[in-house]
Formats: C-alpha cells, sequence, structure tokens
C-alpha cells in the first residue's frame, strides 16, 4: 500500500514516542558541557516541545521567528535557575507533557495568536522544560557546563523546526500542519503516562 509521505511521518512521529516515556527528571548524567549537550535528545518530550518551538515561529513568521524561540530560551534559563533555588514546584512533568501537546495543535491548526501571547506561550512552557533541567543539575560536577549543554543543543533544535518550516513552505504546504497532528499526538500519550 502506497502511503503519502505527510502520512508517513505522522506515523513515525506516533512510533517514536511509543518507544520513550518523558525524561525530565533527576537520574541524568549532568556531569559537564557534553551531558548537557545531549540531554535534550534521551527525552522525546523535550526534543519534541524544541523543535515545535521552531515550527511554529516559522509558521507565523516575522517577528514571530526570533521572538518564539527567544522566550523559550530566557524562560528555560530562569526555570533552571528557579529549580535550583526552589526545587519543589508541583506539575513540572504535566506542565512539560502539556507543552507537546498545545504546541502540536497550534501548529496543526495553523492557529494566528498575538505576538504577546505567543511569546506567553512559549515563555511558560520555557520555564517547565527549563526547570526540570535544573532539578537535574543537584549535585553535578559543572552545572553551568551542563546548563550551557543543554542551552545550546535547545537553539540547535528550535533552528531545526525552523528549518524544516521554512523549506516546506513552497512544496510541501500541509507538512507543518501534518508534523503538528503528530507532536500533538505524541503530547496526549505524554500525559496518559505520568
Amino acid at each position: 500500500m502506497i502511503r503519502k509521505p505527510a502520512t508517513q511521518f505522522l506515523i513515525l512521529f506516533i512510533l517514536l514516542g511509543a518507544g520513550s516515556a518523558a525524561c525530565a527528571h533527576p537520574g541524568h548524567d549532568v556531569s559537564g558541557l557534553s551531558a548537557g549537550l545531549i540531554h535534550p535528545f534521551s527525552g522525546f518530550d523535550h526534543l519534541l516541545a524544541m523543535i515545535a518551538v521552531g515550527l511554529w515561529a516559522a509558521q507565523s513568521g516575522g517577528q514571530k521567528i526570533w521572538l518564539l524561540p527567544a522566550a523559550f530560551m530566557l524562560m528555560m534559563a530562569a526555570g533552571a535557575k528557579c529549580a535550583l533555588i526552589y526545587p519543589f514546584l508541583p506539575l513540572i512533568e504535566p506542565g512539560i507533557a502539556a507543552s507537546v501537546l498545545v504546541l502540536g495543535i497550534i501548529i496543526a491548526l495553523s492557529l494566528k495568536l498575538s505576538a504577546r501571547l505567543s511569546s506567553a506561550i512559549t515563555a511558560l512552557f520555557g520555564f517547565f522544560h527549563g526547570y526540570a533541567h535544573g532539578l537535574e543539575m543537584f549535585g553535578a560536577v559543572e552545572p553551568e557546563a551542563y546548563a550551557l549543554g543543554f542551552l545550546a543543543t535547545t537553539v540547535a533544535l528550535h533552528l531545526t523546526g525552523i528549518a524544516v518550516g521554512i523549506a516546506t513552505r513552497a512544496r510541501f504546504v500541509h507538512l507543518p500542519q501534518t508534523l503538528g497532528a503528530a507532536i500533538a499526538a505524541s503530547g496526549m500519550w505524554l500525559l496518559s503516562t505520568i
């Protein structure tokens, strides 16, 4: 049976999601820069959310193409710092899973939100992801290098999402929406596993 490329991408994303639960919790190697660079790839939740921010930024265009990733990054750093000061906030894991779901829905439906609301949404989700990374940093050998690593990889994942969004505008107009639907489905699955 021959399937359309968009259907194949959707199936791939759902199958990938079935193999990895949320990994935003203590217990990972946090020793230095290399661990920080690798960590966002160890959790499907982080990977999808960060790529989704880039896809949404590309889909929105204009000033949002840099504004959304910047809001995510700034609040990710603030969230990590907050976790080191106050490591008792509840609902971080559900917040991370919800970020995957909500970002996926926004992309799938091509929602047109104001720059202020879009920035607030990405900032909130950036805080959740950063807070989870910050919790992992307790007792780390080189916490600053680890933080620099996960921030650098986050930038790369945002840029990947932006590149995919821009590259598919002309020939594969509906691919971002299809990817958004797959991301949203993965977010629903992540929420169900918490």
